[in-house]
């Protein structure tokens, strides 16, 4: 999958319209809909619709990437990582980004600086990750693991969900 490595709070300088909302909801439910089926069913041309989604992408409101299961690709093991930092968070949130099995790293409030999503492909990866690697970062502190043992609901679509 594509990794966004982005402050979550940079986006489009103005609000995404109800139109831009209602294409990624329908990329949403298929990202390789054909413009001429979403412009259908939001009301624009093939073309108005192929320059909103490219504006969209441009401005990092979205991304169009497969989602695999990673069960199925033989990751078999995830957990979430909360990891308490002496100093400075930011050099210690970039290094986790560069590992390839944190998927997810953000900076918080509460318990944790940071809570890192690790993907491995099993237990002895899952600790040689969390023992020597993250821990080994200068600055952590502590870490504590949140083994999944199952996940039962994973889903992107909270991206047009209505407040």
């Amino acid at each position: 999958m594509a990794s966004r490595n982005a402050d979550s709070r940079s986006g489009p300088s103005t609000p995404v319209d109800a139109v831009s909302l209602a294409i990624i909801e329908q990329l949403q439910e298929d990202g390789r809909r054909p413009y001429a089926a979403i412009g259908k069913a939001v009301g624009l041309s093939e073309a108005a619709v192929r320059q909103r989604v490219q504006k969209l992408l441009d401005q990092g409101v979205m991304q169009i990437v497969a989602v695999t299961d990673p069960l199925t690709v033989g990751l078999m093991r995830q957990a979430m990582v909360g990891i308490n930092v002496e100093g400075d968070i930011d050099p210690v949130a970039e290094a986790l980004t560069a590992m390839s099995e944190c998927e997810y790293v953000v900076m918080t409030a509460g318990s944790f600086d940071l809570m890192v999503e690790i993907v491995c492909e099993d237990d002895d990866h899952l600790l040689e990750t969390i023992n020597r690697r993250i821990r080994a970062v200068p600055g952590v502190r502590s870490t504590e693991s949140f083994v999944y043992l199952k996940l039962k609901k994973q889903t992107y679509m909270w991206g047009t969900r209505q407040p």
